[in-house]
């Protein structure tokens, strides 16, 4: 996981899946701009349930 930013979910959902995290990334922000759901609690719910490295 060596694209990790800033908690590392991103990376680790796009490796998990075997997605590009470039198209995570821009669907995490583009869900927050917009405000579909609750992106920001989600993220922080996934970088306490993703194991560590």
């Amino acid at each position: 996981m060596t694209q990790s930013k800033l908690l590392g979910v991103c990376a680790w959902l796009s490796e998990r899946f075997n997605a590009d995290v470039t198209l995570i990334r821009i669907i995490f922000v583009v869900a927050t701009i917009v405000g579909v759901g609750s992106p920001i609690l989600i993220y922080l719910i996934l970088a306490l349930v993703k194991p560590r490295d």
